[in-house]
């Protein structure tokens, strides 16, 4: 299939994506769309979570687990929280007051930097991906651009039963940025009834699938969704390209303040944990880092933070000094032997500087307490970086 086919008009088959609007909208067409997620995200927290419960009551009653059902009971878990961060972010999307910070971004790039965030469980599924990138740029806010990616590739992760084909390219006219995402949604070879298939085609409307539409209404993309027999097809659309090409002329004329990204991995989508046990730092780190589009869980103690790290670990670890020692380092030696990169940033009590770590003898990096507001943002830029 080539993007130039998807220029005609909509046919049998395409599903013309419309916008979900902010919660406080109650039109009918975006209520019963609302109702429709809240129907799905609490059937993705139920199943599961009903699933494990039994496991746990089974153990209760027995005193015994074995490793396949204690596995079993650490992946119903990690959906059911999978489950909670993404009704998170549809909520912080739906609320109608994201700031966006526009800067020119090639699509491949990003795309590249969520594949590789996905790769091991593209690698545990067996999925392949089939890349034809070409060039293609688009005037848009860093942050959410990687939230979309990653969405709209664990979606078809998740669902797809053959290698997902990804494309970048810029339409003829209007110029415009655009990507493809393609994958069968059953086994190809597989000859079902209308009403089997139409329940094939109800199991991609999940909670992610929401997820990527809502991230493209807030940031004004066109989205459109094709089915041709066993396989979907999702196209994005950027009206705000950027195109040198065309005689030196933009689609756009970029503001002067919009700055590319110079991190190689975006930090939209990465996970922190917080580690405080005051409210006050807490909410001094909250604020700091709220505006970065990263996934933050705060714990109050070293043992909470353990636990949460057996369910998989976080990208970063940002901890109260107070709470340092012992079991800390402890914490820290579990994580290096899994070979995990993980970035470690420490909140001391005095001072308004920051000092990276791996130097001056520092094992991790510093942030004053009075600096937080001013310099955790770049900590865990520049930790983050060293660190992938």
């Amino acid at each position: 299939m080539d993007l130039s086919d998807l220029n005609r008009a909509p046919a049998a088959g395409v599903t013309m994506t419309l916008p979900m609007t902010a919660v406080g909208d109650t039109s009918g067409a975006d209520l019963a769309r609302w109702q429709d997620v809240v129907q799905t995200l609490s059937a993705e927290i139920s199943v599961p979570l009903t699933a494990a419960l039994e496991r746990v009551e089974l153990l209760a009653s027995t005193g015994r687990i074995g490793r396949a059902s204690l596995r079993a009971l650490g992946e119903e878990i990690q959906r059911v929280r999978q489950a909670g961060m993404m009704g998170q972010q549809l909520a912080r999307l739906a609320s109608g007051r994201m700031r966006q910070t526009h800067e020119r971004l090639r699509l491949s790039d990003t795309l590249k930097n969520v594949l590789n965030l996905l790769a091991h469980e593209m690698q545990a599924r067996g999925l392949a991906i089939r890349q034809t990138f070409k060039p293609a740029e688009a005037s848009v806010d860093g942050s959410l651009l990687f939230s979309l990616f990653n969405a709209m590739l664990s979606w078809a992760v998740a669902h797809a039963h053959s290698n997902i084909e990804l494309r970048t390219d810029v339409k003829p006219w209007p110029s415009q940025a655009r990507v493809m995402c393609r994958f069968s949604y059953r086994p190809p070879d597989e000859h079902i009834e209308a009403s089997a298939e139409t329940s094939a085609r109800a199991a991609l409307d999940s909670t992610r699938w929401r997820l990527v539409e809502q991230t493209a209404w807030v940031m004004g993309l066109s989205l459109e969704r094709h089915f041709d027999g066993a396989h979907t097809t999702l196209v994005l659309e950027f009206p705000r390209t950027v195109n040198d090409a065309l005689e030196g002329m933009h689609a756009i004329e970029l503001d002067q303040g919009f700055s590319p990204s110079v991190s190689p991995k975006p930090l939209a989508g990465s996970q922190v944990l917080v580690v405080a046990s005051r409210r006050d730092v807490r909410m001094q780190v909250r604020d700091a880092i709220r505006n970065m589009g990263l996934i933050v869980d705060f714990v109050n103690s070293v043992e909470e933070a353990r636990e949460f790290c057996r369910g998989g670990l976080p990208q970063a670890i940002v901890i109260e000094a107070v709470l340092g020692g012992d079991r800390f380092n402890d914490l820290r030696r579990e994580c290096e032997a899994s070979r995990s990169e993980v970035a470690f940033i420490e909140i001391i009590e005095e001072g308004n500087t920051f000092e990276v770590s791996g130097f001056s003898g520092l094992t991790m990096a510093r942030v004053g307490r009075e600096a937080i507001m001013a310099s955790l943002p770049s900590a865990l830029t520049f930790e983050l970086a060293k660190a992938a």
